[in-house]
């Protein structure tokens, strides 16, 4: 039987049923942009109160709107679930769970090996496995593919296994699963065909490369430039600070040379899924080959002791006027990691709150999106959002935009507040001598 020309002709009908493995940041839009497009998919999770509520047509990410997903729940093109006996009736098995650190900063697997030993137990002839989820170049090769050779079936011609990188970006309005290309790095050329033919299916444009590992160092790559760049601007805005120059006013004037450069700006901190991550899978693979990547080592430094910087400021501007940082009332502006989206993945506001608490600080916090603080692994506040009122601002010794959200009015929280310590320029063009950048 020929597996490749019969997966072949059923993506090319939309006939295949695709099934996606982890309905986050990443899976539940991809899944649902395969469903617009006329596939039947199967959405799995091992959250069954997120799959209750999906199937309800209830969205828990704040930038995909509910009727998105009452559409194909309507059309019968989207089910999730929980029971993963089902992916013996899939043809496209697509992973796309979390790849976190372990404390110590190291590669955590533990997610993609737990999925891919349940995979292994359903797998069958005729199915194509995509692993989207970021990780250390060779982990397709190195514990995919033995795993799924033991059962007696040869790459590219029984299965097919392929490697391509994720690239959404939540709540940005310009891009989507649709219009960010793609990469594709499969084990056999035919592999590789058939995961260009997959994601041509829903994608623009797909790029074939010359194997999984060329995609996975390719991911980490785009990623480690901003990492990098982004320590670049962090190191230089804390000079300038010293040096009494805006480094948002320098940023904007090197931008208007309309080559070599692109502009980066500094924050608080990484924050995400990706930056603060993804570099650390490299390091570490590197040490491997007796390799140590200082340059991602060094961006990486720089990039964590920015929290520490931010309490820093803070500290010196509540100096200023004559306080400490123990005993004040602190609030936090934005608890996620980037505007706009209610994700909290590795936010430096985390790191702020814990340190100004260990100072001795009362710390509140408003985020729209974030109405309590859950349980994290390495945070356990017992923290919920407070309204944002000119009351509670007036009450604050000092307001700490760290999260920069649309839906603030700058000017306001300004003129009400006592104190304003601007770590994302939110403040720009306002005038007011109790502003502090930091």
């Amino acid at each position: 039987m020929n597996y490749y020309e019969i997966l072949y002709e059923k993506i090319n009908c939309k006939e295949a049923i695709i099934g996606v493995i982890g309905l986050g940041y990443v899976g539940l839009p991809l899944a649902l942009t395969f469903a617009e497009k006329e596939f039947s998919v199967f959405g799995f999770d091992i959250d069954s109160e997120k799959v209750k509520l999906l199937n309800q047509g209830i969205s828990y990410l704040s930038h995909i709107p509910a009727s998105r997903l009452k559409v194909v729940l309507n059309k019968q093109k989207f089910k999730a679930t929980n029971d993963f006996s089902l992916l013996s009736e899939v043809d496209v098995i697509i992973i796309c769970v979390p790849t976190p650190l372990t404390p110590k900063r190291e590669p955590d697997l533990r997610f993609i090996k737990e999925t891919i030993k349940t995979i292994k137990q359903y797998l069958k002839p005729g199915q194509l496995v995509s692993l989207e989820s970021t990780t250390y170049p060779g982990t397709t090769e190195e514990l995919l593919l033995p795993l799924f050779t033991s059962k007696g079936l040869e790459a590219g011609k029984e299965f097919f296994l392929i490697f391509s990188p994720e690239r959404e970006d939540p709540g940005n309005p310009h891009f989507s699963t649709q219009n960010i290309p793609r990469i594709v790095g499969g084990i056999t050329p035919k592999c590789s065909k058939l995961g260009h033919t997959l994601y041509s299916s829903i994608i623009n444009q797909v790029k074939v490369v010359s194997s999984p590992r060329v995609a996975e160092m390719a991911k980490l790559l785009e990623n480690i430039y901003r990492s990098i760049n982004i320590a670049l601007v962090n190191e230089l805005k804390i000079l300038a600070q010293r040096m009494g120059i805006d480094i948002w006013e320098v940023i904007e004037a090197a931008s208007t040379k309309p080559f070599g450069f692109t502009p980066f700006y500094p924050g608080p901190g990484m924050g995400g899924h990706c930056i603060p991550v993804d570099p650390f899978y490299l390091s570490w693979k590197a040490k491997e080959y007796d390799f140590t990547v200082k340059f991602i080592e060094l961006a990486g430094e720089i990039n964590i002791s920015m929290p520490y910087y931010v309490v820093e400021r803070i500290g010196e501007a509540l100096n200023q006027i004559e306080k400490s940082v123990k005993g004040s009332n602190i609030l936090i502006l934005g608890m996620t990691y980037k505007k706009d989206i209610g994700d909290m993945r590795e936010s430096p506001a985390l790191p702020i709150i814990k340190i100004l608490q260990s100072k001795g600080a009362i710390v509140h916090y408003n985020d729209p999106f974030i109405p309590k603080i859950p349980p994290l692994r390495s945070y356990k506040f017992d923290l919920s959002s407070v309204p944002l009122t000119a009351e509670v601002l007036q009450k604050m010794d000092v307001v700490v935009i760290v999260t920069d959200h649309s839906s603030y009015d700058y000017k306001w929280i300004v003129k009400h507040s006592q104190l304003v310590v601007d770590t994302r320029n939110a403040t720009s063009g306002i005038e007011d001598k109790k502003i502090i950048k930091a």
